[in-house]
């Protein structure tokens, strides 16, 4: 998705619910309806990846649902 017209400006970035504490944090903005901007908490500088909010929803779900392979490899640990 084009980053071309979007106001990055006025962004307001926050850290993910779903980042951990190993300092590999992403960070979202909310505020734009219908997108949601991911961002490099580490270089903010750098043209965020943006995507649709029906395709943040389908990613979040698949890296925690229950019957997932970060799931499936940590029970192994």
């Amino acid at each position: 998705m084009r980053t071309k017209h979007l106001d990055l400006t006025i962004v307001n970035w926050r850290k993910s619910t779903h980042s951990g504490n190993g300092g590999g944090c992403v960070v979202i903005a909310e505020q734009y309806p219908g997108i949601m901007p991911i961002g490099d908490s580490k270089d903010l500088s750098r043209t965020p990846v943006v995507v649709t909010r029906g395709a943040f929803a389908s990613f979040v779900s698949a890296v925690t649902g229950p019957d997932t392979l970060m799931r499936k490899i940590r029970k192994r640990s």
